[in-house]
């Protein structure tokens, strides 16, 4: 067979057929061939190796965004994934090395807020695409979680509730600029600011026992009891809700409850929470970095996804 031809078996696989590389492969074991470092470099010249960096283990979706970036790059890129520490909780010397270290040709981060260092450093050195995050120096792919909030807060009011509870995982940093920080933002320009309560708790086992101690809490505090609770992503809210299940109340007659994702579990528990376009996402982000390596020289754009309210079965008109 032709060096192109076995090039082709070992580099792009999907591109030779089944027979023809199995054959090549059967050699390769037979002869413990190990291709030579400047030829695995001419190998991947023109294909680009790719770094995607998210709280990948801490957050379900940025595994969904990632599958949107695969389904897009059948086999245009190399892509390695990285697994960020979860930011709510610690930080990661990771990306302000990765720029210098020159074993990537482009890179997506997703969710993972930079300082003005860092995101200096990649746009001088390195082709980079922000997802889930925006910084005005970088291209960026987002959704607009201030109108999310908005919607949620809308939908509340229109079914009769006048004070929320907000609930949120503890962060390291509460930034301006942070979906959940955002999220709060919306749903206090649709109801008013004294009509959310914010709770807080740490992440982990027993986190919805937490919240739902707090927001029973609350009524005693002011004597105004929050009609809804309001998440901040779908995975806190369903712990809530079996806390209210083991705790006698029933959802929607008692309490409300909604998310933010519409992560699969929570289609199928029937959670009214607010969707928005992950695999979409993560394809746009790999388009737009591939144009970024082959032009470095591109201004930084934004680009904004819709968001939809998804109207379940959580939210009802509040108990009288």
């Amino acid at each position: 067979m032709s060096i192109s031809t076995v090039s082709l078996a070992i580099n792009h696989p999907e591109r030779v057929k089944e027979a023809t590389r199995r054959r090549i492969l059967e050699v390769v074991d037979e002869l413990g061939f190990t291709p030579k470092e400047l030829a695995v470099t001419r190998a991947r010249a023109g294909l680009g190796r790719i770094a995607v960096v998210a709280p990948f283990t801490s957050y379900l979706s940025y595994a969904r965004r990632l599958s949107g970036m695969l389904t897009e790059a059948q086999g245009q890129a190399q892509i390695l994934v990285y697994d960020h520490e979860d930011v709510a909780t610690s930080t990661s010397p990771l990306l302000a090395t990765m720029p210098v270290r020159g074993h990537v040709d482009g890179l997506v981060i997703m969710g993972v807020p930079l300082d003005q260092p860092t995101a200096d450093r990649l746009r001088r050195r390195l082709p980079t695409v922000l997802l889930d995050i925006r910084h005005p120096d970088l291209t960026s792919v987002y959704v607009d979680d201030v109108k999310g909030g908005r919607l949620v807060g809308e939908h509340l009011r229109q079914q009769g509730h006048r004070s929320v509870a907000f609930v949120r995982e503890a962060e390291r940093s509460y930034l301006p600029s942070s979906p959940t920080q955002q999220r709060k933002d919306g749903l206090v320009a649709a109801l008013g600011a004294e009509h959310v309560h914010e709770i807080t708790v740490e992440r982990g086992p027993g986190l919805g026992e937490r919240a739902l101690e707090r927001w029973q809490a609350l009524a005693s505090a002011d004597g105004h009891h929050p009609t809804a609770i309001v998440a901040h992503r779908d995975l806190v809210a369903i712990a809530v809700m079996a806390a209210a299940t083991r705790h006698g109340l029933a959802v929607p007659r008692d309490l409300s409850v909604v998310g933010f994702d519409d992560d699969q579990i929570a289609q199928e528990l029937g959670l009214t929470t607010v969707g928005q376009p992950f695999e979409e996402s993560g394809a746009l982000a790999f388009r737009l970095l591939r144009q970024r390596m082959a032009e470095p020289q591109l201004r930084p754009v934004e680009h904004l996804l819709p968001l939809h309210l998804a109207v379940r079965t959580t939210v009802g008109p509040p108990p009288d």
